[in-house]
């Protein structure tokens, strides 16, 4: 059984203006003080974000519940400095976003300028184990065209410094700023992969490995594949629908590796289309269908992608809850929607905040 990690990204927030603060050291020097040792949480770029890392778990219900625990864990850290966690991609209020300074981060705001300051956005990368690099470069090649679909049932930040970006996943769009962010070409194998990441670092454009952000890449720290395209979500059983689905692309994909089948070859510019395609509409509009490319309504492109994984989610004991999950999301909208229901029904962003936060802590 392939196991999982989950990492996530939470905004810090004013419990009652619903206001971004930047105390994300004073969050982390509370989760310290309360638990020495913790390798829980970690600084993000901006003061404004707090980052959590599940354990890798081979249990979906495992999963969940720590994913669970780390939101209100967060939570209570930052309730104890007078702050509060929302699991949303982008801030619906406006913010002036405060860099974390670090030689690091000085160097990308320095190299990239505007950009940079207007990466206040997060997300959820989804690890999932590999045998080998060879492996791994396998899946990569694979998974490429479902991943707009995983997109667009995560997108979860139609806000943007305080007006609807008429988007689902605006974050997806203000990420691929980044010079190496986005699908990527087929590698074929391992020694392409690692040498196209080397020929990038030697341009001198990004700073190390580490800033190679494509949509799907090998961590450079875990025997896995990190799967970076998802908003981070506003509820906690649709960041488990996304881990799960992970799982299966990358269980299915291996198995065609193992089988000889080969990898579709779309071209990079249209599987840009399909992302762009995703981050605009989400659900509510067709998605470009993984093997065609051509529009599709979503709710058939989730079916396919169900039964695309079928066999790998069935092995996994993943089928039912999978498929349960799927069915929700259809009825009720992915949290782009919600957002927006909220903000019809209050007509307040300061009170889809203040929900949000509710939300997040269960």
């Amino acid at each position: 059984m392939r196991t999982v990690g989950v990492e996530e990204e939470l905004l810090l927030v004013d419990p009652d203006s619903g206001d971004p603060k930047a105390l994300a050291a004073p969050v982390l020097a509370r989760a310290a003080q309360d638990d020495p040792g913790q390798d829980v949480f970690e600084k993000e770029l901006f003061g404004q974000m707090l980052e959590f890392a599940t354990h890798p778990q081979s249990d979906m219900t495992a999963l969940g519940d720590e994913i669970v625990r780390c939101r209100k864990e967060a939570a209570r850290h930052a309730g104890q400095i007078g702050c509060a966690v929302a699991a949303l991609a982008s801030s619906p209020l406006p913010v002036s976003p405060s860099l974390s300074m670090n030689e690091r981060y000085r160097w990308l705001a320095e190299r990239y300028g505007v950009p940079t300051w207007e990466q206040l956005v997060c997300g959820c990368h989804v690890h999932v184990s590999v045998e080998s690099d060879e492996e791994g470069v396998a899946v990569l090649d694979r998974i490429r065209p479902w991943l707009p679909v995983l997109r667009a049932i995560s997108a979860n930040s139609p806000f943007w410094q305080g007006r609807d970006s008429d988007y689902h996943s605006y974050r997806s769009r203000v990420w691929e700023r980044w010079p190496s962010a986005g699908p990527t070409e087929l590698f074929g194998s391992p020694e392409r992969y690692h040498r196209r990441v080397a020929d990038m670092v030697a341009t001198g454009a990004v700073l190390d490995e580490g800033m190679v952000y494509f949509s799907a890449r090998l961590s450079a720290a875990y025997p896995t594949v990190e799967i970076r395209v998802s908003d981070v979500c506003l509820n906690a059983e649709t960041a488990v629908l996304i881990a799960t689905l992970t799982r299966g692309l990358v269980e299915t994909a291996a198995r065609e590796w193992r089988a000889g089948r080969p990898p579709l070859d779309h071209s990079v510019s249209l599987l840009r289309l399909a992302d762009w395609q995703a981050a605009r509409f989400g659900l509510d509009q067709d998605l470009l269908d993984p093997v065609t490319l051509r529009p599709r309504p979503a709710a058939e492109v989730l079916r396919s992608l169900l039964e695309h994984t079928g066999d790998a989610l069935a092995a996994a004991g993943d089928a039912d809850r999978a498929e349960e999950a799927v069915a929700g999301l259809l009825r009720h909208g992915n949290g782009a929607r919600e957002q927006r229901a909220l903000l019809e029904r209050t007509g307040s962003l300061r009170d889809v905040v203040t929900e949000c936060v509710r939300r997040t802590q269960g």
